[in-house]
């Protein structure tokens, strides 16, 4: 295997490896995940995958969520990111208006997988199934490195800060309705740590997303004035990774270290995308963050 840096400090390519490989040796699986540790976002280009193989090599990181309700792949492994019709037997692309456009929107934001749930996500797999001819990258931005910009004052001040997530909150910006009833009571406001350290390597990460929308002790507006200074910071164009789509493209990302976004692509083209996601455990330092009293 063969590690290839990408980005400004972070993500790199793994060549000459296969997910079935990753699976079936556990010294290779234990290389591949001090990669994931050091580098926060791992790509692997050329792979030859299945579902299975996919749920396969996800699992080895930890254990799988279950898609979320009013979900694409809602109660399986999967989440299906998808701008074709599938109601309609795959024939044809949804419109404009409609909600998985919204989602695609929606998720265009700067964001962290799950930090809207009771368990929050320590990486995401995505692989690429369709793609437009141009358009529909993913960007990606190290929190990471951005915590250890922040001066030490600051750190003191967010390494003790908790901060409140809405799945309703991101998807609201969107549109109004587009967090349905139904996910909104499955989903209610959940509050982390605005610091997540790395115990593998002790390295502390900015927690923060779009789905933020609270600090618990600040005034509303304030907090959320605070909180989008925070994320532009990290995510100013010169810290980014973008990785541009190829078939047989499967990238990796640690939630707790990494914001990433969607980018648009033509509204008459497919773009049909498979994630798996691994929740986090004690393991992965969820007892850092998980608050000890949750707030009224």
């Amino acid at each position: 295997m063969e590690i290839i840096p990408l980005g400004p400090g972070f993500a790199a390519e793994l060549r000459g490896v296969q997910m079935a490989e990753v699976v079936a040796q556990p010294a290779l699986y234990q290389a591949v995940r001090a990669a994931f540790e050091e580098h926060s976002v791992l790509v692997l280009r050329d792979q030859r995958y299945t579902d299975q193989d996919q749920v396969a090599f996800s699992a080895c990181f930890g254990p799988l969520e279950r898609t979320k309700v009013a979900s694409l792949g809602e109660g399986t492994h999967f989440s299906i990111l998808t701008n074709v019709d599938l109601a309609n037997g795959g024939k044809g692309l949804v419109p404009p208006g409609h909600r998985e456009t919204l989602t695609a929107r929606a998720n265009q934001l700067w964001h962290t997988d799950s930090s809207f749930k009771q368990i929050p996500a320590l990486a995401s797999m995505l692989s690429a199934r369709t793609l437009p001819s141009h358009g529909g990258e993913t960007e990606f931005a190290s929190t990471r490195l951005a915590w250890a910009r922040l001066d030490p004052a600051q750190r003191a001040q967010f390494e003790g800060a908790y901060a409140w997530h809405d799945y309703a909150h991101s998807r609201g910006k969107i549109d109004p309705s587009l967090a349905t009833s139904v996910e909104q009571t499955a989903l209610p406001p959940v509050r982390w740590r605005m610091a997540w350290r790395n115990p593998a390597n002790g390295k502390t990460a900015l927690y923060v997303a779009s789905h933020a929308f609270a600090i618990d002790g600040m005034d509303k507006a304030a907090a959320q004035a605070l909180l989008a200074r925070l994320i532009e910071a990290a995510t100013k164009p010169e810290l980014t990774y973008l990785h541009r789509w190829r078939p047989g493209d499967a990238v990796m990302w640690d939630n707790r270290a990494i914001l990433h976004r969607g980018r648009p692509w033509p509204d008459d083209q497919p773009r049909h995308m498979v994630r798996t996601t691994i929740s986090a455990t004690d393991a992965d330092g969820l007892d850092f963050v998980r608050p000890a009293v949750a707030a009224a």
